[in-house]
């Protein structure tokens, strides 16, 4: 590996939790507040942004998500790639976990509470769209923050740029066929041209913008990229939240409704979040890898791209769907019980190293 890419790759997966993030969770529930009481208050202009669509694609959000997405990708490090063969068990078992388990297990549990357990409890005529946006939620592994939670669980950095290189250099080409299939396993209408326009918007576009970007900034100097990286971080955060703001001025009456859908709705979350860390943590000591690969492993199989998440559910079941309120629950609990996951996966590194000893 050459030595700007090293240093590059250690800066991405060093970063701490800024304060804003660690809040996450309290800013989403702010915009949540703030949506439902614009959207009530007023209805016609918020209306009019949502009749602001092209090919079923709505224009203020598509330029949100693009904000959202694209600081992100910049930190992606495609060159890291050739990383994968000095911890190729760990990748194994992050793709096996990632591609294999997490969609089917999200798909499974949304069957068993959606669609039975919690069904007399949730609106009738959502419970299709409440699955979707589940799927979807897990049909994409986390690129940015998982960064974030390598750092706090002393991950090897390096280990975890070349995992977040492969799963999204896979997920170019395996997040439409597997949402479709999993969508049509569920009973749900696939609408595969607006599905494959929103990888093609929400991934491929954004992606290669961003590549871009990154090679130009990096011609000027790591610490002009790092300079930049700083200055456009808050974007991303911004943007999401903004489009939360738009989102529940249209979910408003729904949710005043249904206060209890959202409670219903995490839960299946947060067991899929518990199994799938724990599956990818105890699959990678059986294997043998290190502790510090063991980490980023968990927890990138635990967490999610939530940005796209909500981007494919609004631009496939629309603003008012179940799909794109599910998605928000993702992102609603996504910092404290990541936090949570961090701290199993430190508390138990006695445990873990026994083994290898």
């Amino acid at each position: 590996m050459s030595a700007q890419c090293e240093v590059t790759t250690r800066r991405a997966a060093g970063a701490p939790l800024s304060t804003f993030e660690r809040y996450l969770t309290v800013w989403v529930f702010l915009c949540i507040l703030i949506g439902i009481a614009l959207g009530q208050l007023l209805p016609a202009p918020f209306q009019a942004l949502g009749r602001m669509e092209i090919a079923q694609v709505n224009i203020p959000v598509g330029l949100l998500i693009w904000v959202m997405i694209i600081p992100m990708l910049v930190k992606v490090d495609f060159g890291a790639l050739h990383e994968v063969k000095a911890h190729v068990k760990g990748i194994g078992v992050t793709l096996f976990v990632n591609w294999l388990v997490k969609p089917f297990s999200m798909a499974f549990l949304g069957w068993l509470f959606v669609r039975h357990l919690f069904a007399p409890l949730l609106p009738a005529d959502q419970l299709d769209g409440y699955v979707a946006g589940l799927i979807l939620l897990a049909a994409a592994p986390c690129t940015a923050m998982v960064f974030v939670w390598s750092r706090l669980s002393n991950g090897d950095p390096l280990f975890t740029l070349s995992q977040v290189a492969v799963n999204d250099t896979i997920m170019v080409f395996a997040f439409a066929p597997i949402v479709g299939l999993l969508l049509g396993i569920s009973a749900i209408t696939v609408p595969w041209d607006t599905l494959l326009t929103s990888v093609v918007l929400y991934i491929v576009i954004p992606l290669a913008l961003a590549q871009a970007w990154r090679k130009r900034l990096l011609k000027k100097g790591q610490a002009h990229f790092d300079a930049v990286m700083a200055r456009i971080g808050p974007w991303s955060i911004a943007a999401l939240l903004a489009t939360l703001v738009l989102l529940f001025a249209f979910q408003g009456q729904a949710i005043i409704e249904q206060p209890l859908v959202i409670l219903l709705l995490a839960i299946p979350i947060l067991i899929q979040v518990i199994f799938n860390s724990a599956l990818a943590y105890w699959l990678n000591r059986v294997v043998g890898e290190k502790h510090s690969v063991a980490c980023p492993s968990a927890l990138i199989g635990a967490s999610n791209f939530f940005e796209l998440a909500v981007a494919a559910a609004i631009s496939l079941f629309g603003f008012e769907s179940g799909a794109a309120l599910a998605t928000v629950v993702g992102v609603l609990i996504e910092v404290p019980v990541m936090l949570l996951v961090v701290k199993l996966v430190n508390a138990t590194q006695p445990w873990y190293e026994r083994h290898a000893a």
